[in-house]
């Protein structure tokens, strides 16, 4: 990336003054140079670095093949690259919600990739919603700066997991307020639309209403971090889709824990699984026993699954197969 701008009002002047004359919906369409040009003519008395960083904030460029073999394409920035440049410049103003939703849009079309996910978990981090892919970006930025502030102060030790985690919860919940993802009062909303409370634990709260296919959760956080909470339900969507996670929103209870909004499948438990049917079941993902945790955790090359007991995995009424209902899931390293 290039060198930060000492004068983040300049940034924002500059992108208002490109929104105005409309650029904003020309954004994939329009070359680099022409901003620049147009930015130059401006009269904002914008320096040569501060046109670079509303560079990257405005385009998502395509060049053509000569400009891709005069550059190295690998430092082209990426649409988080720009989503983060916004974030830190403008907040979570319009522009940027428009960045993360465009990015949401071509994370669920196909035409991008979110980092860390192979081809087969983007499947899972789709059927969790914009509102779990929009929360990821945000965490993955909050991480980054967090990297990126102890990089600058040298000798320092990276950010701790609990300094990652309270930033990222604060700017999550920034970001929802701003798209009109977060939920005041959720506990008696959720009885109103969803039904009564029928369970509570310290993972999660459930609420269902008689009849209804699905129930809806208040989720906890038990990872390190809230970024890892949200790989837990992407991983649990592709490991086990029958009882895909979708998130809906995002909310505080009242002792102020943060808890993400989802519905899942309703399931008719016949009964409780067996260990060894729990066994079939993860081995023919390509898991195999750790040996620890009494036979309730499980290890992959890429991913550990825990806490896989038979009170989260039950035998379904209607295909008598197992089916897992919740767990610990994250990746190995």
């Amino acid at each position: 990336m290039n060198k930060q701008s000492s004068n983040p009002s300049a940034i924002s002047n500059g992108l208002r003054y490109l929104d105005d004359r409309g650029w904003s919906e020309l954004i994939d369409s329009r070359w680099t140079l022409d901003v620049r040009e147009e930015l130059e003519r401006s009269g904002l008395g914008l320096t040569e670095d501060e046109i670079v960083e509303v560079c990257n904030v405005a385009i998502v460029p395509e060049p053509d093949w000569d400009t891709k073999d005069r550059l190295n394409f690998t430092d082209w920035p990426t649409q988080q690259d720009q989503i983060n440049t916004s974030i830190k410049y403008n907040g979570f103003s319009e522009y940027t919600l428009q960045l993360i939703d465009n990015y949401i849009n071509d994370i669920q079309n196909g035409s991008a990739n979110f980092s860390r996910y192979t081809i087969p978990e983007h499947a899972g981090l789709c059927k969790a919603g914009s509102a779990l892919i929009g929360a990821s970006i945000v965490a993955s930025y909050a991480r980054g700066s967090l990297e990126a502030s102890r990089d600058a102060e040298r000798g320092q030790d990276g950010p701790s997991n609990w300094e990652i985690d309270e930033l990222q919860e604060k700017l999550i919940e920034q970001w929802a307020k701003a798209a009109r993802l977060w939920v005041e009062n959720s506990d008696e909303i959720l009885s109103d639309v969803l039904g009564p409370m029928i369970a509570q634990g310290a993972e999660a709260k459930v609420y269902y209403r008689e009849g209804d296919t699905s129930v809806a959760k208040e989720r906890a956080s038990i990872y390190s971090t809230t970024q890892k909470a949200l790989e837990a339900i992407t991983l649990h969507n592709y490991l086990f889709p029958e009882t895909a996670m979708h998130v809906i929103g995002f909310t505080r209870d009242s002792d102020g824990l943060f808890r993400i909004i989802l519905t899942q499948p309703y399931v008719r438990c016949l009964r409780l699984a067996t260990k060894e049917e729990i066994d079939e079941l993860v081995f023919a993902k390509g898991f195999r026993d750790n040996w620890s945790g009494q036979g309730v955790n499980y290890i992959s090359d890429r991913i550990a699954l825990e806490d896989m007991h038979p009170a989260n995995v039950f035998i379904d009424h209607t295909s008598t197969q197992p089916i897992c209902i919740d767990c610990i899931v994250k990746f190995v390293k």
